[in-house]
């Protein structure tokens, strides 16, 4: 900024010479003073230089829509959509979504910081403001076997580095609450740097919550039921809202969230696959729940927008008001929330649900080849059981957690033995980036497949390749096809692979667009359903891939065997 530069704004926002550009006829939202009037809305050099009456070189007609910031996605890992940022872009920003804070730790377990050099220059290319987060968590734990490690020497770097927010979130805090100096390093670099620290806290409660947030955490998205909400709330932090694929907790939640208690609170999608996007929408699908459940239009828009600004300290982003950046949405109305035109820094960006920029597809040599695995046999596959009982990993409806329960199980010759008559399957993880041989074994049920296999090697956070089955047969088959096309998801039936995505950007993204991927995908999924019987109430992918993210209750699985999250270690499957 200068004087002249500075001169040239303040004359146009007193209406002496007009604006770059002037949406007329438009239903001006203001969330803070609940209010909303129809006026005109000034642009000059990308920010809003006032509402009312002005004149523009351009001008465009906001056909009596209800004029919106743009919407913010406060905690998003792109790499579960199985997009690059710059396709990611493509498909969020014609449903109104303006700026995401995005933790691309998916990519960094695997890749490490060339994956986030990838994930940066991706996203350079587009419109879409997209705030990074420096991974905090490479691996997420200790226990896991990740194909990089990103150490506090490194995060120096990263988090002096102005394209970085903050500091991802903090998934091991039993690390945190054991005062490990390599965690409490990475959270003094953040504090010292005056970034934000975004949390990850399931399940944890009393003095272990007060501890967390003294350490300096500022949110969390982890959140499961409306106590929860309001025990963040009270200690200072901010609620992450979550509505993703497999974890859909924003009805649950908002119960939680009264008018006073929403300016904590913000809106996230967290996980959320291609598919589900393009038919409910991004985070204008969040407004639409929140308004179905009778949350006040101007509370739900807040969440969206000026309360996620705030949170991730977002100057003039969040409103629109002079000297904000002109990052605006037109909705037909303020309950479906369909986005007829999206402006970023005022220019058209998208409109009636299609995008008006051109996406450069470009993949670096440095980010593919990522599927590096040991020969396994049938015999790296089996289960001890001392007796009849084992220890089963039980799947929810729509949720993450999974229970630790006893059931009674088939053997042969002291190994776990497949029944045609139970809902047991057994899980595998293999180690995938170095070529260790680990593999854990688990066994999992309410998944409900049935003559096959489905694998992946999306599996959080470490993205090892993991894959569920009713025989060894087919589990093998899922192995072989993944290790042949570099990674990605597959589906084995009646001894045959029948489908295949490969995702060669470190295997767990495609180069391809977002429709083109939701298609593959969604043909997938409904095969799933269809043939193999798995359960409507379970994301068969997107279920799958979290089964091995050891921060998660209950029980989860790593290559290196079945892990009690409350424990925090290994357990046997055998009783």
């Amino acid at each position: 900024m200068n004087a002249r530069r500075l001169a040239r704004i303040i004359k146009v926002s007193k209406g002496e010479t007009p604006a770059d550009l002037v949406i007329r006829n438009c239903q001006v939202v203001d969330p803070i003073s609940r209010s909303i009037a129809t006026s005109n809305i000034a642009i000059f050099d990308g920010y809003i230089v006032g509402v009312g009456d002005y004149r523009g070189e351009n001008e465009i007609d906001g056909e009596g829509y209800f004029a919106v910031s743009g919407l913010i996605d406060s905690h998003v890992h792109i790499e579960s959509s199985m997009c690059t940022p710059a396709a990611f872009a493509e498909l969020v920003v014609p449903f109104g979504t303006t700026t995401v804070i995005a933790d691309p730790h998916e990519i960094s377990n695997v890749k490490g910081t060339d994956g986030i050099n990838f994930m940066l220059n991706s996203a350079h290319r587009v419109p879409l403001k997209v705030k990074f987060m420096a991974p905090s968590c490479v691996p997420c734990t200790n226990f896991e076997d990740a194909g990089a490690v990103i150490n506090a020497d490194d995060m120096e770097d990263l988090i002096s580095d102005s394209r970085i927010s903050g500091l991802g979130e903090l998934m091991n805090a039993p690390g945190l609450h054991a005062c490990d100096v390599e965690v409490l390093e990475k959270i003094c670099l953040a504090l010292n740097a005056k970034k934000v620290i975004d949390g990850h806290a399931p399940g944890l409660a009393s003095k272990l919550l007060n501890a967390y947030r003294v350490a300096g955490i500022t949110t969390d998205h982890e959140c499961v039921n409306a106590e929860e909400v309001r025990s963040r709330l009270k200690r200072g932090m901010y609620v992450l809202l979550r509505q993703g694929s497999a974890a859909q907790n924003l009805r649950e939640l908002l119960p939680g969230v009264d008018d006073v208690a929403s300016r904590r609170c913000a809106m996230c999608s967290d996980d959320k696959h291609p598919g589900d996007i393009i038919q409910y929408g991004h985070m204008n699908h969040n407004l639409r729940i929140a308004v179905e459940c009778g949350v006040s239009p101007f509370t739900a828009i807040s969440m969206a927008t000026i309360n996620a600004a705030e949170c991730y300290r977002m100057r003039n982003v969040g409103l629109i008001a002079p000297g904000y950046r002109a990052d605006i949405v037109l909705f037909d109305n303020l309950k479906d929330f369909n986005a007829k035109k999206v402006f970023i820094n005022g220019a058209l960006v998208a409109e009636n649900g299609k995008p008006l920029f051109e996406v450069t597809r470009r993949v670096d040599k440095a980010i593919t080849h990522s599927v590096n695995i040991a020969p396994v046999s049938e015999k790296d596959l089996q289960i001890p059981i001392k007796g009849n009982e084992a220890r089963v990993m039980q799947l929810k409806s729509h949720d993450l957690i999974t229970n630790c329960v006893v059931r009674q199980v088939e053997t042969k010759d002291g190994f776990f033995a497949f029944s045609k008559n139970s809902d047991i399957q057994k899980l595998v993880v293999v180690e995938r980036h170095k070529a260790t041989g680990k593999v854990g074994k688990a066994l999992v049920e309410n998944y409900g497949l049935k003559n096959g296999a489905l694998g992946t090697t999306v599996a959080h956070d470490s993205h090892n390749m993991i894959v569920v089955g009713d025989s060894d047969e087919a589990i093998l088959m899922a192995i072989s096809e993944l290790e042949r096309c570099g990674g990605g998801m597959t589906i084995v039936h009646d001894g045959k692979i029948v489908h295949t995505l490969e995702l060669p950007i470190a295997g767990i993204m495609s180069d391809k667009s977002a429709h083109e991927i939701s298609e593959k995908v969604d043909e997938m999924i409904e095969f799933a359903h269809s043939k193999l019987g798995i359960s409507r109430n379970v994301d068969p992918f997107m279920t799958l891939s979290f089964l091995s993210l050891p921060v998660i209750p209950q029980i989860k699985i790593t290559p290196r065997g079945l892990f009690d999250v409350e424990k925090f270690d290994f357990v046997d499957v055998s009783l």
